[in-house]
């Protein structure tokens, strides 16, 4: 047996949705099981059961070595040697003690109630509390040893107000941190400004303009520019879709972007703090290492898992992993920004004579030609480098490629969130963020 890998895998999750002081969900869920990966005479194999037994490992070992000899009459291929070293140790956030869900359920009374008093015009409050805890016990035959979990917990605030017309208008805040939920403040006092600027924003978007459509001048406020670097841009440079083709194949040491941009997919640590979704051991027991994706404009690297990393000729990331107990590891992303820059927000939206702040996501889409659109949900015009109107919710899209070497400011911030979910085959826990952009990009409109 040329290499071997074993996981024993418990996922905890819980979501509490309150709307109108009404409790819409509670519910919690726990999953667990173990898994086996082989790697023989150049296959995979790969097997998976719901128990975490010394016996269950040792069946779900046997049969992911069926697996890849049954894989191998597809023919005779020549195994690579898979790089990457290997990984001892434990890393286990602690946080504050747990919450009860009763504890859960009256916090989000005491928001609704607090809402309600504060802004009694809404037409609707929804807020959605989760938390999410993944631990992982990894065993290869190389070596590693590995101990992790990943712990995050998440708010989502939701009003719904009349516009001019009557039809509803809606916003959301994203709000997470590492931890569980007793380690995310959601007192009201300490939400306060928060909730007021998204009723301010709200009551703004009740009286929305359209938009010009057609190539504008756009700030990327940092929610947008993390989502920018990791949909558009990060998935392209994940080792699996650059082998299945991705345009960022041919472009290492090229220039893809202005020399302001830099963008990473943080491993563990940004400047001396844990990351939101810290990963010390990818999920095949590699050590993880940052990949610098951008350098200042150029192109310089990929995030890979062990094969991939084989198959390219580069150096492993430590960027394999798995969603589930019972999935296998793939390259994602974990922590992925661009750095910040030296600007002042205000003094970049001042040096814009004609064109808008984009500051809220709904949705989006990319592929891995780097195109992309996405919904955008809060903005303003800019005129003569002051906010204007708020603009109705539009879509921004373009090539991130073309974009990024627009890019002609970038902000001192620094924004994550891990609040959501990347999708590519299973879901995935990851954290996204970074300073705000302007750049030029095409906008849906009149």
């Amino acid at each position: 047996m040329a290499y071997l890998e074993t996981r024993r895998h418990e996922l905890r999750k819980r979501r509490i949705l309150m709307v109108d002081g009404n409790l819409t969900l509670n519910a919690q869920t726990s999953d667990a099981g173990a898994s086996a990966r082989v790697y023989r005479d150049g296959y995979w194999g790969f097997a998976a059961t719901n128990g975490t037994s010394a016996a269950d490992i040792d069946q779900v070992t046997g049969q992911a070595g069926r697996n890849a000899a049954a894989m191998a009459r597809f023919g005779a291929r020549a195994p690579r040697p898979l790089p990457g070293g290997t990984y001892r140790g434990e890393h286990v956030f602690t946080g504050r003690a747990p919450l009860s869900q009763k504890e859960c359920v009256d916090r989000l009374s005491q928001l609704h109630a607090w809402c309600k008093q504060r802004y009694p015009d809404l037409r609707s409050t929804r807020f959605l509390l989760a938390d999410e805890h993944h631990t992982k016990r990894l065993a290869t035959s190389g070596g590693s040893d590995v101990l992790s979990s990943i712990q995050r917990a998440l708010c989502h605030v939701t009003f719904t107000a009349d516009a001019a017309d009557g039809s509803p208008v809606e916003l959301t805040e994203h709000l997470s941190d590492k931890g569980s939920l007793a380690d995310l403040d959601v007192e009201p006092q300490q939400l306060a400004p928060l909730l007021d600027d998204l009723y301010r924003h709200l009551r703004a978007k009740a009286q929305a303009v359209a938009a010009r459509g057609g190539l504008q001048t756009v700030v990327l406020a940092p929610p947008l520019a993390g989502m920018l670097a990791h949909e558009a841009m990060g998935h392209p440079c994940e080792a699996d879709l650059v082998l299945g083709g991705a345009v960022t194949a041919g472009l290492v040491g090229q220039r893809i972007a202005s020399d302001l941009i830099t963008m990473v997919d943080v491993a563990h640590t940004f400047r001396g703090q844990e990351t939101m979704i810290p990963v010390y051991a990818d999920d095949e027991g590699t050590p993880a290492s940052d990949a610098v994706l951008i350098e200042r404009g150029i192109l310089r690297q990929f995030m890979s898992s062990r094969e991939t990393a084989a198959r390219l000729g580069i150096a492993p990331t430590g960027s394999a992993r798995a969603y589930a107990p019972v999935d296998e590891p793939l390259v994602r992303m974990r922590n992925t920004a661009i750095l910040p820059g030296t600007d002042k927000l205000a003094d970049i939206i001042a040096g814009v004579e004609d064109g808008y702040l984009l500051m809220k996501t709904g949705n989006g889409q990319a592929d891995s030609t780097t195109e992309f659109m996405f919904g955008i949900n809060l903005a303003y015009e800019i005129h003569n480098g002051r906010l204007g109107a708020a603009i109705r919710d539009t879509t921004v899209s373009g090539s991130a490629i073309k974009v990024l070497q627009t890019a002609d400011a970038v902000s001192d911030d620094m924004y994550w969130s891990c609040a959501g979910y990347c999708g590519k085959k299973q879901p995935m826990v990851v954290s996204m963020g970074g300073p705000a952009l302007r750049v030029r990009a095409h906008l849906g409109g009149r």
